[in-house]
């Protein structure tokens, strides 16, 4: 006898004969004929090798192997009872897992904060975050390793690229970092231009090297760079040392007691956060939900 050969069909009458006591009543709850039930009864019979009826009178009573059977039956149809339920709160968005690929500063300013709403609201839903710059967030979802991808609008596929849906989430300030000796550092929205002369501390490539370029480009002249750096750590170590100045943006700004983050007036630059997934995905209920966890996350800030 081989594990296949326990036909859950067959179990499931086998379980209800005991519980009705008779074929008759059987049938009823099965939605049967007598006779169609004493067939499959017979039939599970051959399959297992053992005999799970005897006659008792005029009726039919289970055997102690038709006991055994059903003792291990019933852990099976437990399961089977616990895998409904698993997949009926995954199709309504209540279970599943969700990976998802964001940017640094992402990650603890919406991610977390989503994560946490989740548990609360979702607690069978489960996120895996992988940390990623923009392009390679889209080479992730793209590639299927991801189902969502948090980054930046001027470096994500265009909206009418048909693989992705995006969806937009926050313009996010640039504000400009200043040691606290700065003559504009107590100055009230000061504007980008006035800055032109400065020596400005940015990376060497990538995003943020293109961001700042650009940024300043917009109000009217090319940044002197000063110091190359990637991390906000060390830009900001820099700034607090009367190195330079930077662009910092709002979410990665962290207190520093040698730095004023100053928020900048009318020339102010932003950049435009997205999360995007492959085109159809946003329909997957567990996928719905993070991306409104999300959505609530970027509203609160």
């Amino acid at each position: 006898m081989r594990s296949t050969d326990w036909d859950i069909k067959k179990l499931a009458i086998l379980r209800a004969l005991r519980d009705r006591g008779t074929v008759t009543a059987t049938a009823q709850a099965m939605l049967m004929t007598p006779s169609a039930v004493s067939q499959q009864l017979t039939n599970l019979a051959k399959q297992l090798g053992v005999p799970l009826l005897e006659a008792h009178g005029r009726r039919v009573r289970l055997t102690d192997a038709a006991h055994l059977v059903l003792r291990h039956a019933e852990a099976v149809f437990a399961q089977l009872e616990r895998a409904d339920a698993e997949l009926d709160a995954y199709l309504q968005g209540e279970s599943g897992e969700v990976r998802v690929a964001a940017f640094s500063t992402a990650v603890p300013a919406l991610v977390v904060p989503a994560v946490r709403a989740l548990r609360t609201a979702h607690p069978g839903i489960a996120v895996r975050v992988r940390e990623a710059e923009a392009a390679e967030a889209y080479e992730l979802l793209s590639a299927g390793d991801v189902d969502l991808a948090l980054s930046l609008a001027a470096h994500a596929p265009t909206a009418r690229d048909p693989k992705f849906t995006r969806v937009p989430l926050l313009a996010d300030p640039l504000d400009v970092a200043l040691p606290t000796g700065h003559p504009l550092a107590g100055a009230a929205s000061p504007r980008l231009a006035e800055l032109a002369g400065e020596h400005w501390i940015f990376g060497g490539s990538g995003p943020w090297s293109e961001i700042t370029r650009a940024a300043c480009e917009a109000a009217g002249f090319v940044p002197e760079q000063a110091h190359s750096a990637a991390g906000w750590t060390a830009i900001l170590a820099m700034v607090e040392a009367g190195m330079g100045i930077a662009l910092v943006p709002r979410m990665a700004a962290a207190g520093r007691e040698g730095v004023v983050m100053c928020a900048l007036g009318e020339d102010r630059p932003v950049r435009h956060v997205v999360a995007a997934v492959r085109s159809g995905s946003e329909e997957a209920p567990a996928v719905s939900r993070v991306l409104e966890a999300l959505r609530e996350a970027a509203a609160e800030r």
